[in-house]
């Protein structure tokens, strides 16, 4: 049974295949300002040796600490990935506050489910298994966003009880509680 796990070693050659898949559907450019296409464009060139993706792994795990440092514009996060035994699903991540930007777009939470492993209730179940895990980190209720045109991911966050607050350019901003 899937569950939502800490950022693992064992799921290597797996997380390698999701990444292939991402990469084919446009992921990972220099143009895709999302988790997906950041982590590729840094970590991408290290991913393949066991060395390099432990030391990635280690560099999403340590990203959740307050006193990490970091970019200008970033703020702790927590990773979590979506596993199946040795199988990598997906990939979650709880943003532990909001700067201006992320209020206006990014959200609290961002989530990605590989390509094969879509439209079998993946992201309904990590967004679901990863509100307790917000709500511990003292948000009691969350931002998530998604595209205006993208459907599934607005079932999703509604099935989650999201609750529709606007839209802001081209992103729908919903809000749900924790608990």
């Amino acid at each position: 049974m899937p569950e939502l796990v800490a950022p693992t070693t064992r799921v290597h050659a797996s997380f390698l295949q999701a990444m292939t898949e991402f990469h084919a559907e446009g992921r990972g450019r220099g143009s895709d300002n999302t988790m997906i296409g950041r982590e590729t464009r840094a970590y991408a060139a290290t991913w393949e040796t066991p060395e390099g993706f432990a030391a990635y792994v280690e560099t999403l795990i340590v990203a959740a600490r307050e006193d990490t440092p970091r970019p200008d514009g970033l703020v702790p996060a927590t990773s979590l990935w979506w596993v199946d035994g040795s199988t990598y699903l997906g990939r979650l991540a709880i943003r532990h506050r909001l700067t201006p930007s992320l209020l206006e777009q990014g959200g609290h939470i961002g989530y990605d489910v590989r390509p094969t492993a879509r439209r079998r209730g993946h992201a309904t179940a990590m967004l679901r298994a990863a509100l307790p895990i917000a709500n511990g980190l003292g948000l009691a209720a969350v931002l998530v966003t998604c595209d205006t045109d993208n459907v599934a991911s607005r079932k999703v966050i509604e099935s989650a009880g999201g609750v529709l607050e606007d839209q802001r350019l081209d992103k729908l901003r919903f809000w749900v509680p924790t608990s």
